[in-house]
């Protein structure tokens, strides 16, 4: 890790971290399926300790502390846990080039939403405690928080109707997205509009340096959402435009109807306004 930091610095390119410690997480080749806690222990399930996401941060920031190259930048992928959002937190008090970003899952659901083994609900980072949640809306809000990914992970119906420990991870997440981060962030949690937007485009297209994107500057590509933010709706997964329904938001409130979306000047959704 030292050597990627190094060289991705040498050429300009970030350095993005699953942080996961699979040696914690794995035991007899048997991977852990959901968060280490009373509901593992209830279920019956493998549980992934807070520890195996947060010391693998720990350890690859110690890194950059070490390395003392302004160039190195190190994001964090899907941020779930207190602690790793704790570290990152501190990091960018001591000047280092630490970034991360949480997914709407992180900050809406707990490991009690896996309920009676709701593969829908199995994902990885796992779901985790309410304390860890309400940290990452807590990062959301003051700004430690640099984007908002989806971590879009599209299953077929029969991968996900299996025995939870050997159910596929992950959820799909590009249609919910906005919906729920207007629907929490802005409208429950009073999150500035542009603020929201931001975290979903121009913040993550600078974090990677992609010129042109994230934003509606002349020369940039044209991508363009058109919504009405004041438009609440329900989200049914027997209804969405993808061929995935892996999702545990089927019937949650939405707010924000996409109405157009452009890619690159091409129109590639014409909602139709209901």
């Amino acid at each position: 890790m030292r050597q990627a930091l190094s060289a991705a610095a040498r050429v300009g390119l970030t350095v993005i971290q699953h942080a996961e410690d699979t040696r914690i997480t794995h035991v007899a080749n048997k991977a852990a399926s959901m968060n280490a806690g009373n509901t593992a222990f209830r279920l019956g399930l493998r549980g992934w300790p807070n520890e195996a996401e947060s010391g693998i941060v720990e350890r690859d920031i110690r890194l950059v502390t070490e390395l003392r190259d302004a160039r190195v930048h190190l994001h964090v992928a899907h941020t779930s846990t207190a602690a790793a959002l704790a570290a990152v937190r501190q990091a960018r008090r001591n000047g280092l080039r630490v970034t991360c970003e949480v997914a709407p899952h992180h900050f809406l659901l707990t490991e009690e939403h896996v309920g009676f083994y709701n593969t829908h609900c199995k994902m990885n980072p796992p779901l985790r405690s309410a304390a860890d949640r309400d940290a990452m809306i807590e990062a959301i809000l003051d700004g430690v928080v640099d984007a908002i990914a989806t971590d879009h992970a599209p299953h077929a119906v029969h991968e996900k109707e299996v025995e939870f420990e050997n159910a596929p991870n992950g959820i799909t997440g590009l249609e919910t997205a906005l919906g729920l981060s207007l629907r929490w962030l802005h409208k429950e949690w009073k999150m500035p509009l542009g603020r929201v937007l931001s975290l979903l485009s121009a913040q993550p297209a600078a974090l990677l340096n992609l010129k042109g994107r994230g934003t509606l500057t002349v020369g940039s590509f044209g991508d363009v959402v058109v919504f009405d933010p004041k438009a609440e709706w329900i989200y049914r997964a027997r209804e969405t435009k993808s061929r995935s329904r892996n999702t545990p938001f089927d019937g949650w409130t939405m707010q924000g109807k996409v109405r157009w979306t452009i890619s690159e000047g091409r129109v590639a959704y014409n909602g139709k306004v209901s």
